[in-house]
């Protein structure tokens, strides 16, 4: 199996929405935008999968340096082998693999955030980066468009969080900032225990404003001369609003379920933002 067949088969046996961003882009940047998810799914799996903090530690320490590898030297795993020809082609910085790894490693020293500005910048290292590096694969021409792909990965995290608090609860953490659980007068004993309140919902409400507030930003500083070349990250945008409203009209029950889309849904969502955008 080659490398790139190798990320292939990761994005798509994730069942992740991103694959189908992926769908309608020529092979180049396929491959390449591929390689850079099969890059956070490695990572992300060792801080989900991996019981001992120490353990999970010295696996992210590995990959530092073969991500290091795949920019000046003979990497061995079969995605950062992806990677090496990817980050030479697209001038992709090395600062920004490891700001992912950075905030993966926040997972391990973190359960819970106190305050919007703690958690946002988690979502900057985990996802607001990975925006900025896919920004540069698909191209862009204007200056204002990193930062549309930094505020869209933030929101895409956000949506992330929203959709996981029941799933991320089981494993004892909490993203959604504690400042909000004041203000919503939430316990975190209730959401540990999976218990949707009203006073649940009307946080839930909240996050969800948030993160459809990130996406507008983001949107309305798209510029419209790059839009064409942003179509992959637009498709992902289209059906992570389409799972926000799917949490909203559900009752906000993300607690006791996962709230996702049917593939048939994602696809049509897919073709018609790629086709109209």
């Amino acid at each position: 199996m080659s490398p790139d067949q190798y990320c292939r088969e990761r994005a798509a046996g994730s069942g992740s929405s991103f694959y189908y961003s992926f769908l309608f882009l020529p092979s180049g940047p396929r491959n390449a935008i591929t390689a850079l998810y099969a890059f956070c799914r490695e990572v992300d799996d060792i801080v989900d999968e991996c019981a001992d903090p120490a353990v999970a530690r010295m696996k992210l320490a590995w990959w530092r340096s073969e991500i290091g590898a795949s920019f000046d030297g003979t990497p061995q795993h079969p995605v950062a082998l992806a990677l090496a020809p990817v980050v030479r082609h697209y001038r992709l910085q090395l600062t920004h693999f490891n700001e992912i790894i950075d905030g993966m490693e926040m997972d391990l020293a973190h359960s819970r955030y106190h305050d919007f500005g703690s958690l946002q910048t988690y979502c900057h290292k985990v996802a607001g980066v990975v925006g900025l590096m896919a920004a540069e694969i698909f191209g862009y021409a204007q200056p204002g468009t990193p930062a549309y792909a930094k505020d869209l990965g933030t929101a895409f995290q956000l949506t992330n969080i929203i959709r996981d608090v029941g799933e991320d609860a089981r494993r004892g953490r909490i993203y959604i900032p504690g400042e909000d659980l004041e203000r919503f007068g939430v316990p975190e004993r209730e959401i540990l225990e999976l218990r949707e309140t009203e006073r649940f919902r009307a946080l839930m409400a909240f996050e969800i404003d948030r993160a459809r507030g990130f996406y507008a930003r983001a949107l309305g500083a798209l510029p419209p001369g790059d839009r064409r070349r942003q179509r992959p990250a637009l498709v992902m945008a289209a059906i992570y609003r389409a799972l926000l409203e799917e949490i909203e009209a559900g009752g906000f029950r993300v607690l006791s379920s996962r709230v996702s889309l049917t593939p048939i849904r994602k696809l049509w969502l897919a073709w018609k933002t790629w086709v109209s955008s």
